[in-house]
């Protein structure tokens, strides 16, 4: 399920991910870097995204991993076992592609937010703990750890929100061990469960929305 209409803005190739930038074209600094789900695209989180920060710029960043109509970010072996070469390997090529990406369009990722949905917060939780100090805020929707050896990294100072949907079931049981290994790293993590399956919605912009204000609010 891709897209590419002029409401999406032009499909930008100068960096190591194919990106869109949506900018609302106001003075707010605030601003979005968007990762997919499995078998998307870049576009799929953006409606939600204008739910949660109508006012942010947005990043949506593709995936390079083609799976059926769309991509995912790194190679699985079962729905819950991934490739741990892959995710090392474009987990680096995102660090660096998030960096380059706020030097070209003048983003401060000190002020930025990372929301991920499913093998897009895998790719988020994986940057955290692979590369700290990149992400300093996310926001991850049904995502569960993928590492299988996680470096000995300090996350102090890394706002951290989980939704996990309760009627999850191949994910959701996930969710518990995630929000301990941040925890253990030092993260600060605000975790939730809704009544919800794998899909995502209304209650989880309301509850990011929310979310973002309370850290603007300490901030």
């Amino acid at each position: 399920m891709t897209g590419d209409s002029v409401e999406n803005g032009p499909l930008l190739m100068d960096l190591a991910f194919p990106y869109r930038i949506h900018d609302a074209g106001g003075n707010s600094r605030e601003c979005l870097f968007l990762l997919h789900g499995s078998g998307v695209d870049e576009t799929t989180l953006v409606p939600l995204a204008r739910r949660i920060a109508p006012d942010a710029m947005m990043v949506a960043a593709r995936g390079r991993i083609p799976q059926e109509d769309g991509f995912r970010w790194f190679e699985r072996i079962t729905p819950t076992r991934f490739e741990q070469e892959s995710i090392l390997a474009e987990t680096a090529a995102f660090a660096s592609f998030a960096s380059e990406a706020a030097k070209r369009h003048g983003l401060d990722l000190d002020r930025a937010t990372f929301l991920g949905y499913s093998n897009g917060a895998n790719l988020v939780s994986s940057l955290m703990l692979l590369h700290p100090g990149i992400v300093r805020r996310a926001a991850l929707l049904r995502p569960m750890p993928v590492l299988d050896q996680v470096p000995a990294t300090d996350l102090a100072g890394t706002r951290t929100l989980i939704i996990a949907g309760a009627a999850d079931e191949t994910y959701g049981p996930f969710a518990p061990a995630l929000v301990t290994l941040l925890n253990q790293h030092g993260a600060e993590i605000d975790a939730r469960i809704i009544p919800s399956g794998h899909e995502i919605g209304n209650p989880d912009a309301a509850i990011v929305r929310q979310w973002l204000a309370g850290s603007a609010a300490m901030a």
